[in-house]
């Protein structure tokens, strides 16, 4: 028999992703229309650790849908690895009569909501939600598509004063483990180069394909680097090292995290957020819900958990096409 949810509870864990108050504004709003009882869980699984709860309304989200970051917080918590913090954490839910939860956040969260179901049996629904893109059973997690277009404008102004002063840029890009951001960020900006962890690169190869280039008369280039690859320092003093190419490096950072969520991010969370309370009104639980070929699908976390998402290797080979 399917228990009758009445009271769901919404949450960011992990990183924070541009789209996150997207999610959450569909998630209390959805509730809402179906007469449900909201609320928010602050700071992610330290706060439910910590009954940091608050009751949630329609004013509670208005204005928020153009504003990166997350109005709940977020905040790494190790402690939700041991099972006392976990019953800590349940016994929470039950005081606030919360009986379905919706966890918005990247792999670690979606992990961390598995086990916390396992222990509980509390219905949860999980909604992708990370700049990195590397969780399988969705073509994009909320905040992807604005990192890589925050990433992009830079590198296009980046271009710029690289043909003005006909220099060669090193640009780092975030991807600790994967290089989705820089793949995409790499193709679509023209980058000459583009170094991630899925590929073997040589830089010895590498210094050869720039001197060709300046031989053909080309007098600028852009080297797009995945953080987890190599840094942009050690390419660019390789680079210095052995040839007279003008090397200069750029690392963009946490600005990929933050700004306003591109119009592709905002409706990937709005249709994810108003399916997730769908399914806890269906009787669901354990499901990931996730965007394919333009469609909504849902992925039992089970098989979330257990498989890589793999990168693109066609639109590698097609970046080194059009970088000749």
């Amino acid at each position: 028999m399917v228990t009758k949810i009445k009271t769901i509870g919404v949450m960011t864990t992990g990183g924070d992703a541009p789209g996150m108050n997207a999610a959450i504004r569909a998630v209390v709003r959805s509730a809402i229309f179906h007469n449900l009882n909201v609320y928010g869980i602050e700071r992610g699984w330290q706060g439910l650790i910590d009954g940091k709860i608050i009751k949630m309304d329609l004013s509670s989200v208005s204005s928020i849908i153009n504003r990166g970051g997350t109005i709940l917080h977020t905040h790494r918590c190790p402690e939700f690895r041991e099972k006392v913090f976990r019953k800590k954490a349940f016994t929470n839910l039950q005081a606030f009569g919360i009986d379905g939860l919706v966890v918005i956040g990247g792999d670690g969260s979606l992990n961390a909501a598995y086990v916390f179901y396992k222990d509980f049996k509390v219905p949860i629904i999980n909604i992708p939600a990370s700049i990195d893109n590397d969780i399988y059973g969705t073509d994009y997690s909320i905040g992807f598509d604005t990192a890589v277009n925050t990433a992009v404008e830079a590198i296009d102004k980046i271009r710029d004063t690289a043909s003005s002063h006909e220099r060669v840029f090193v640009i780092e890009v975030m991807g600790r483990l994967n290089g989705f951001i820089a793949l995409d960020v790499g193709l679509v900006s023209g980058a000459e180069a583009i170094l991630i962890p899925e590929v073997p690169y040589d830089l010895a190869s590498l210094t050869k394909m720039l001197q060709y280039g300046q031989q053909r008369g080309k007098k600028s280039f852009i080297i797009v680097v995945a953080e987890g690859a190599i840094k942009a320092e050690e390419v660019a003093a390789y680079l210095r090292k052995r040839s007279e190419l003008d090397v200069r490096v750029s690392v963009l950072g946490h600005m990929q995290r933050g700004g306003a969520p591109t119009a592709l991010s905002r409706e990937v969370a709005c249709k994810l957020g108003a399916r997730a309370v769908e399914l806890l009104l269906a009787g669901k639980q354990a499901l990931m819900v996730g965007i394919q070929s333009d469609n909504i699908v849902e992925t039992p976390v089970e098989i979330v958990a257990r498989r890589k998402k793999k990168i693109d290797l066609n639109a590698y080979k097609l970046a080194q096409k059009l970088a000749q």
